[in-house]
């Protein structure tokens, strides 16, 4: 088997190129060196060139407060390229691993949301992640979409570095406690879709690690566990107004992972503790 990934500088793109060279499966990890999102051109001939047979599909435009001023740029990258690879792998009978977001529902309430559940994203991020979902159900058969949340890993930017460089200088801090979700830690997905990409078990998924809790919860959890004695005082998420709008409720079920005979991830607290050694 020969395995395509894009992204392979961000979190979770490096961390599934590590898992695939752990199986001894062949792979290319994709930056953009190699090809632009936006460049069709390229990034056809690229893909064919390697001819995969799958592509994961991680790179995608994560700036969910500058997307609101940058539409046409994020709809681009996280829409329109992914269409064209979905097409590409038609083209060449490659599977298809799409990384999605619980943004692509209206995140109210307080129920776990279901694969199929209604969809309503709030903000120019999850209506371009949704349209991309959408672009590859309409295009491939051989298809994997799965919706992730609050991702940590070693590459790139994430709440725990930021909570860790900020004790730096602080001894009281306040972090949002109205938003409810799972931390993801891209290690653990990694082993999730390496496990996927080697079946024919197509459809939506829900992957997060087990367990749920409130930023500000995740916030004493990672202090707890690096034994920072920090003040960290909840507030309500008005009291940070952002350009784009987030979701109070990301909680996703992942029955549909015992369905498949998939594994769960182990609890956020385990995958922080991982992570933080």
């Amino acid at each position: 088997m020969k395995v395509l990934v894009t992204g392979y500088t961000g979190q979770l793109g490096y961390d599934v190129v590590k898992e695939l060279q752990n199986r001894n499966i062949e792979c290319i990890g994709t930056t953009r060196q190699d090809f632009s999102l936006t460049d069709t051109e390229k990034m056809n001939f690229f893909i064919k060139n390697y001819n995969p047979d799958a592509v994961i599909h991680c790179a995608a435009y994560t700036a969910v407060d500058k997307a609101e001023n940058e539409p046409k740029l994020c709809r681009a990258v996280n829409t329109e390229a992914t269409r064209e690879i979905a097409k590409i792998c038609k083209n060449i009978d490659a599977k298809m691993i799409y990384i999605s977001t619980d943004y692509v529902f209206p995140g109210d309430g307080d129920n776990f949301y279901e694969p199929e559940d209604e969809k309503g994203p709030q903000n120019v991020y999850g209506k371009t992640k949704l349209d991309g979902e959408i672009a590859v159900q309409e295009i491939l058969d051989k298809y994997f979409i799965v919706r992730v949340s609050w991702v940590f890993g070693i590459n790139g930017r994430n709440f725990i570095k930021t909570m860790l460089n900020l004790a730096k200088t602080h001894d009281k801090l306040t972090v949002v406690n109205d938003q409810i979700g799972s931390p993801t830690y891209t290690k653990d997905l990694a082993k999730l879709l390496c496990d996927m990409v080697q079946t024919d078990k197509y459809g939506v998924y829900h992957a997060t690690n087990e367990g749920i809790c409130s930023w500000h919860e995740f916030a004493c959890e990672i202090f707890k566990q690096k034994g920072i004695n920090v003040q960290v005082e909840p507030v309500l998420s008005s009291a940070f107004p952002t350009k784009a709008k987030r979701p109070h409720n990301s909680r996703m079920s992942k029955k549909c992972l015992d369905r498949a005979c998939f594994d769960r991830l182990p609890s956020w607290q385990d995958a922080l503790n991982r992570y933080l050694k």
